[in-house]
């Protein structure tokens, strides 16, 4: 029975693989392709569960794979069903094949036929590896392909203006989300000083016992897994991007943003309940942003003027609503709502362009305008103020990108001096001359030691930061986001005299793979098109598909998605960070935090948007 479970994670994989074999022109194989795929797994969970039931719903976990191991860290695909997996993974399959069904005709002869279906069996694929996940590092993986497809999706118009900027503000949330989840695997690896597995938490003496050794380390931990959930979920303060992600096709809303993903920030609470049912702090700040999400997003979507939008935030006000219910311990209240509002939010987007139609064909002919009497009373006043300030959602989006983005593009672009060729030649000296003085690591004095890794640490990040605002050239910001790392990597190296040479290769080599595909990329990309900068979105993917294809490549292989070995890599570098290096782990979050959004830039800015020349049709910026 246990093996099963593989076969439902990796079927999708296998329908994506398969469709790259055929044609966009050939519509019916493609989407019989993933109707078979997708059916056949819903009928395969649906059985596999009443079986289960029959044998009483023990709850399984099955160590799939191991990718790494040593005498401090095993790093391995760790696969778990429960009560929880069930209810998701029945419920993905369910939406997903109605919603590939409605697609079928809704995209029927659209251009971008065929990357849609393998985008969103790219997007089950992650969805099923997220809620069979046995562990932290499982989970992670679906996590990030999850954002990699949710930026495809919002970006499908990519002859759009709009779709595009929305595409970039949605990957840059989510990042922060992984960002969060990556510095709770770092904080779990010191606390357990092994990789615990969901079943682990299931042992309350246990888990209570190292909270209470632990208890500032694991408030650390849980306050990443909610910052994490809440982004994931789009809970107030991080509501604004549900909303701008409704500019993808209305049947990836529906699947997306309206039933499953936005509801993984509530599984991601539902699984590790057991390790913060006991800290009153995280119940707290849980029912909090529960509370306060609820009230606010239910005001936004009264008074929004989009059809998505007003859903979007309907859906968001329910899953304010399912937080507190997880935080009050009534998880089946939660299973059961959780389960009634996607399935509602998906209904209500697939049929909203056919009620729009409705409404207007019925405004058209019957609509009285109401009567309204100006009044300057104290209640008035108040009303239209809590009107305009829902009307503006809050102003979440600019607050976000005021607090978080801009103090990032400000230094970027105070250390945009050193972006000029002379200053990266010299970096790369500087590189290779620490990475000699690496080589006698051990006959360093210990301070010279401590001041070299935070100096490198230092330098990573100021040059992402300058590649992050780099607009002049692209070759020369993806030679920027190249150093960088080999920065970052070598401040750690300098830290921990444990980090072999063997872990190092792990991250460097998937990344030296994908850097020199870019610059190939780039360099012909150059030729072809002699004014290449980064200071519009300039569409080159319209004459130049395969290079844009290659370069998003190298792009996810860059950034450490699960198909390279940078992906260990990475997990391998943050567990030999020291718990109390907190300069260190400060400058290192930000290199990773930006880097995403740095390569996917580079390649949004060169591929996506309207095409520059005249010769082709032009989208309007806002659709």
């Amino acid at each position: 029975m246990e093996q099963l479970l593989q076969l439902f994670i990796f079927l999708p994989l296998a329908g994506f693989c398969l469709s790259l074999f055929f044609s966009n022109k050939q519509e019916r194989i493609i989407s019989g392709i993933a109707f078979t795929t997708v059916g056949f797994q819903f009928i395969g969970i649906l059985c596999f569960i009443i079986y289960w039931l029959f044998q009483h719903a023990p709850v399984i976990n099955l160590k799939h794979f191991v990718f790494f191991k040593e005498d401090n860290i095993e790093i391995f695909l760790d696969f778990y069903f429960d009560k929880i997996t069930a209810v998701f993974s029945l419920l993905g399959a369910l939406i997903t094949f109605l919603v590939l069904v409605f697609s079928k005709y809704y995209l029927h002869r659209d251009s971008g036929y065929k990357r849609f279906f393998k985008t969103i069996l790219l997007f089950y694929f992650a969805f099923n590896m997220t809620v069979f996940a046995g562990n932290f590092e499982t989970l992670f993986i679906g996590w990030e392909f999850l954002g990699i497809t949710s930026f495809l999706l919002i970006a499908f118009y990519r002859d759009r203006y709009l779709p595009v900027k929305n595409a970039m503000k949605t990957i840059s949330l989510y990042r922060l989300g992984d960002i969060c989840l990556i510095l709770s695997l770092w904080t779990s690896h010191h606390i357990w000083h092994e990789n615990i597995t969901f079943s682990t938490l299931d042992n309350a003496a246990l888990v209570t016992a190292h909270i209470s050794e632990n208890y500032n380390s694991v408030l650390f931990l849980l306050s990443m897994i909610v910052i994490a959930a809440s982004i994931k979920s789009a809970q107030f303060p991080f509501s604004s991007w549900l909303s701008r992600s409704m500019e993808g096709p209305t049947t990836s809303s529906a699947i997306f943003y309206g039933s499953l993903a936005v509801h993984l920030g509530v599984f991601l609470l539902l699984r590790t309940y057991h390790y913060w049912d006991t800290v009153s702090s995280i119940k707290i700040a849980v029912i909090t942003i529960g509370i306060l999400t609820a009230v606010i997003a239910s005001l936004i979507a009264r008074v929004q003027s989009t059809v998505k939008t007003q859903i979007a935030y309907a859906s968001i006000s329910q899953i304010g609503l399912m937080f507190i219910e997880v935080a009050l311990g009534w998880h089946i209240i939660a299973l059961i709502h959780l389960s009634g509002n996607a399935l509602l939010r998906a209904y209500q987007l697939l049929v909203s362009p056919s009620v729009l139609g409705y409404m207007i064909h019925d405004q058209f002919f019957n609509f009285v305008p109401k009567q309204y009497q100006l009044s300057n009373s104290l209640t008035s006043k108040i009303s239209n103020s809590i009107y305009l300030l829902n009307l503006k959602e809050w102003n979440m989006d600019a607050y976000l990108k005021k607090l978080i983005w801009d103090p990032f593009k400000f230094i970027g672009k105070k250390f945009q001096f050193i972006s000029n060729n002379t200053s990266l030649i010299f970096f790369t000296v500087l590189f290779l001359i620490g990475s000699f003085v690496f080589y006698f690591d051990h006959q360093i004095p210990k301070s010279i030691d401590d001041f070299l890794h935070i100096s490198f640490a230092f330098i990573g990040m100021i040059l992402i930061l300058v590649a992050f605002v780099e607009k002049r050239s692209p070759l020369k910001a993806w030679m920027t986001i190249i150093l960088s790392q080999f920065y970052v990597v070598l401040s750690v190296a300098f830290l921990n005299d444990e980090y072999e040479y063997t872990e190092i290769l792990f991250y460097i080599g998937g990344l030296i793979v994908a850097a020199i595909i870019g610059i190939i990329i780039l360099q012909k990309l150059k030729i072809k098109e002699p004014d290449l900068c980064l200071n519009d979105f300039y569409g080159h993917i319209y004459h130049h598909p395969k290079l844009g294809a290659w370069f998003l490549m190298a792009c996810l292989a860059f950034i450490g998605l699960p198909f390279t070995p940078s992906f260990i890599g990475l997990d391998l570098m943050y567990s030999h960070i020291d718990h109390d290096e907190y300069t260190l782990i400060v400058f290192i979050t930000i290199s990773f935090l930006v880097l995403e959004l740095a390569v996917l830039r580079i390649f949004a800015r060169l591929f996506l948007g309207p095409h520059k020349k005249q010769t082709h049709p032009i989208a309007y910026r806002s659709s």
